[in-house]
């Protein structure tokens, strides 16, 4: 298998072609969105399953164990399994590959990625599922998963990330995303700014794809523990979510909005009111403004957008002793926003790495932070930061990362 990114759906396709195609054997939800499509998944799967249904999801990235990514009713798929499908494809991907180009006898491997996607198609269409949660792994067009012919699809929203791939301003990345509308196919779009809501309902216009759009057809309004949603007539109240931060509410909406689209499309489903809510009340999103003990708070935020919403929920929270952000990032991402947007709310931040290939090394990423308007440190390696950063009383936030985080969970046991 092949490393690195390779977006491109025609090598996917013609491959799943040989297999059987697997990748329509269920119903699908399509899922795509610059933040919260994860827990867009998690969410609408939830509520899915406690209709009765069995439900395939399938994420990325994973926090600790790359099993995670490919779910069935929650359960993610057994080391055995996984080596079995990932072996099967990677052999029968070699065979298909000579049989590409007769020319030189080869075509390109499969991307990592790419073998991944295409072991959960597998593994879905062999637990026979009743319908599949796919989350967009990179923008929305080219990404692998592009291949599902879905029943309803969702844009959770649009930010800044990824530009080098995607288009360096919110039009061009909302058009990269929309690229997973298909005609004549409902897209729930969550809050996104005006020029991108203008790119998707062009896009879905010329499709003929409904577009249920957040505050005009549909609404969530409340705090996660008590909340309300609104389509046109239909409302249910007093709803829960364990998921903590406002904007989670806001996916809760699109999730629900989406599962709801879902009628008169899967044959038999209809909306229980009792099942959504305890559906939604289940659902879990590790990793995601998560406390992993009274002290440590940890989310995923990794671009501009995604330190802004957890600034918004740090804002919101009663300061108990000294703040400190620990932080650290991938390559590629713009770590000047991130401090930016989190600063106001923390007393200083240590830099930090985990040990993925792509983690940026703490110096760099303090070397980035001159004249930010609080203390930056270096703190090394995360097994040697998260003590430090927890020494004396106060909160440590991670953030910058999903790699980080995972690796934060590891240490303390999560």
């Amino acid at each position: 298998m092949g490393a690195g990114i390779r977006l491109g759906l025609d090598r996917v396709r013609v491959f799943l072609a040989a297999l059987g195609e697997p990748h329509l054997a269920a119903p699908v939800i399509h899922v795509a969105g610059t933040n919260g499509k994860g827990s867009v998944s998690a969410m609408a799967s939830s509520v899915l399953q406690a209709h009765g249904l069995t439900v395939g999801t399938y994420t990325s990235p994973h926090l600790q164990h790359i099993n995670e990514r490919v779910a069935v009713d929650g359960k993610p798929i057994s080391d055995l399994q996984l080596d079995q499908l990932l072996l099967e494809v990677e052999q029968r991907a070699g065979v298909w590959a000579a049989q590409q180009d007769t020319d030189t006898g080869a075509s390109p491997p499969l991307t990592y990625y790419e073998a991944m996607t295409v072991a959960a198609f597998l593994h879905f269409a062999r637990a026979r599922v009743d319908v599949a949660v796919i989350e967009v792994g990179l923008g929305g067009r080219l990404d692998a998963t592009n291949v599902v012919n879905p029943m309803v699809t969702a844009i959770t929203s649009i930010g800044l990330d990824h530009t080098t791939e995607l288009g360096p301003d919110l039009a061009c990345i909302a058009s990269e995303k929309a690229g997973i509308l298909k005609p004549g196919v409902p897209v729930v779009v969550g809050p996104v700014a005006r020029d991108a809501l203008r790119v998707i309902r062009s896009m879905a216009g010329g499709l003929e794809s409904p577009a249920l759009v957040w505050d005009e057809d549909y609404q969530a309004r409340g705090t996660p523990r008590r909340w309300r949603w609104t389509q046109g007539e239909r409302e249910l109240t007093e709803l829960h979510i364990e998921l903590s931060g406002q904007h989670q509410v806001e996916n809760a909406g699109v999730a629900l909005t989406a599962v709801a689209a879902l009628e008169g499309r899967l044959p038999g489903f209809q909306i229980d009111e009792e099942a959504t809510r305890l559906g939604l009340r289940a659902a879990r999103h590790p990793g995601r403004a998560e406390w992993l003990a009274a002290d440590l708070l940890v989310d995923g935020a990794h671009n501009a957008d995604g330190a802004r919403r957890l600034a918004e929920m740090l804002s919101k929270l009663t300061r108990y002793g000294r703040r400190t952000l620990l932080l650290g990032v991938s390559q590629g991402k713009d770590v000047r926003s991130i401090a930016a947007a989190l600063a106001p709310q923390v007393d200083r931040v240590l830099t930090t790495r985990c040990a993925h290939p792509r983690a940026v090394e703490p110096g760099d990423v303090a070397a980035q932070l001159v004249g930010l308007s609080c203390p930056v440190m270096p703190a090394g390696a995360v097994e040697e930061a998260l003590p430090l950063a927890r020494e004396g009383d106060g909160t440590v936030i991670v953030a910058g990362s999903l790699f980080l985080v995972g690796a934060v969970r590891d240490l303390v046991g999560a």
